[in-house]
């Protein structure tokens, strides 16, 4: 009875993934294991690129919590971190990156440790460890 009224971590986060099944299941665990109030999901980097600039006046709307997929087709991960570096400041300070995906190239891992961007590097799929795993202000 005490988990139907467990308050959620944040109020949005964007889910930025290629993969249909791949958001589906980040967005159905966010939601089953508290961690946001609102899931956004895209399927391309230029896509939710163009979601986080058309809220750059209204920082309340931003997700706090961008998960990004690496491996995706016309704009990668590291692609969309190179680009989010050119959005507003107000963008950048209210949201929080973390790295999501199946790759096993140390290179990705190291590549994600090194953008000061990213906080995190979690393994697909999101599941209810990832997410406990996560705390505000890490």
């Amino acid at each position: 009875m005490a988990e139907l009224n467990q308050k959620n971590m944040y109020h949005k986060v964007l889910v930025i993934d290629d993969n249909e099944i791949d958001r589906y299941i980040a967005a159905r665990n966010i939601k089953a294991y508290h961690f946001a109030d609102e899931t956004v999901t895209k399927e391309s980097a230029m896509t939710a690129l163009e979601y986080l600039e058309s809220l750059k006046d209204t920082p309340d709307e931003l997700p706090e919590v961008i998960f990004l997929d690496i491996r995706m087709p016309e704009m990668d991960g590291f692609d969309f971190l190179r680009e989010y570096e050119k959005l507003s400041a107000s963008v950048q300070k209210n949201c929080i990156i973390m790295m999501l995906s199946t790759s096993l190239d140390p290179t990705d891992h190291e590549r994600a440790k090194n953008n000061r961007y990213v906080k995190k590097f979690l393994n697909k799929p999101l599941d209810k460890d990832s997410l406990n795993d996560f705390k505000p202000g890490e």
